[in-house]
């Protein structure tokens, strides 16, 4: 009786659920109508330290001497080698002529002593020019009286251009006894009552005599370079920790022995940096000679060669260019190779 009963009963339960879960079925899409939309989560904003007005002057900064560098440095570059395969005369058409002008470059007479100059103003720099200037750094960098002084004295001729310190120096080597400072000093010593074993050199054509005014020239040039080396040396002094002199002084060693051993070492930045600018400053020169005497009559200099060729009124402008080329190349590939190998020294 009771099994039946519960069988009778089970009908009646399959039909309340099935009703109950046709009302919940039913009841879902009234719940999707009503239900609220879902948010999204806000998007993280990147933090920066720099506003919009901070972005825009960085981009002025850089963008504009960027603009300048590429516009009259580079651009300039990669048209000069492009016109150095040309026989382009300044006008009229331009002819492609392959390597014709670097073959005429090595068969041009004033190029072999152009190059030999230069080499004698680089030797000239980095032997005497460039090592006065460290030692003037090293003596202003110790505790002397007036070193504030002695620093404006030096840098003095930094601040003025190589076309004024070339009109300076045709003023003091003017042949003249009367005019010129340096002959009339010679003058001045020959006229002195004790005689001296001294040629008289009173009339001494400084800038006219082929076989001195390179010489010449590379004094006016060290008169400048010296002071250029000695700021910057003496700034990389001041940056040298003082611990390492006092326990240098400490175990004995002397200032030399100090300099050499323990400062120059630590320097060694600072002498990167030197060696790459003389290295410039001397396949560079051009100002002073040309104001003496145009680069010529003993100073050929390749910067010269190339004004005289490209801009003057032989107009070879390929010709020059491809003196220019040369030029560019005799300038990079040691200071490249210079760096890469300090650069691998510094990694091992």
């Amino acid at each position: 009786m009771a099994d039946r009963e519960m069988n009778d009963a089970a009908p009646a339960q399959l039909a309340l659920a099935s009703t109950a879960g046709a009302a919940v079925d039913s009841d879902v899409p009234s719940r999707r109508r009503f239900s609220l939309p879902l948010r999204r989560a806000p998007r993280r904003r990147r933090f920066s330290l720099l506003t919009r007005r901070d972005k825009l002057v960085l981009a002025l900064m850089v963008g504009i001497p960027l603009a300048f560098d590429l516009v009259f440095i580079w651009l300039p570059c990669f048209a000069t080698m492009g016109l150095s395969f040309t026989d382009w005369k300044g006008y009229g058409a331009i002819n492609f002529v392959g390597l014709e002008e670097y073959e005429k470059v090595w068969s041009y007479p004033f190029f072999e002593p152009a190059l030999i100059h230069n080499a004698i103003w680089l030797a000239w720099l980095a032997c005497i020019a460039t090592p006065l200037g460290i030692l003037v750094a090293v003596i202003l960098d110790g505790n002397l009286r007036g070193s504030r002084v002695y620093q404006t004295i030096f840098y003095l001729p930094v601040v003025l251009s190589l076309a004024v310190i070339g009109l300076i120096w045709q003023l003091l080597y003017a042949p003249d006894v009367g005019n010129g400072f340096i002959n009339s000093f010679l003058d001045a010593l020959g006229q002195m009552p004790i005689s001296l074993p001294l040629p008289d050199m009173s009339h001494t054509d400084w800038l006219g005599d082929g076989n001195i005014n390179l010489f010449a020239c590379l004094v006016a040039a060290s008169w400048r370079h010296v002071g250029y080396i000695c700021i910057l040396y003496l700034a990389g002094l001041k940056s040298v920790d003082p611990q390492l002199r006092e326990a240098a002084a400490i175990d004995g060693a002397t200032s030399r022995q100090t300099f050499f051993r323990v400062v120059f070492p630590v320097m060694r930045p600072i002498n990167v940096i030197i060696v790459v600018i003389t290295a410039i400053e001397a396949l560079r020169a051009f100002d002073i000679v040309y104001i003496v005497n145009r680069g010529r009559n003993g100073l050929e200099l390749l910067s010269a060669l190339v004004t005289n060729n490209a801009l003057s009124e032989a107009n070879r402008v390929g010709f020059g260019s491809a003196i220019a080329v040369v030029l560019l190349l005799i300038s990079i590939i040691p200071i490249v190779t210079f760096l890469v190998w300090q650069a691998r020294e510094d990694l091992e």
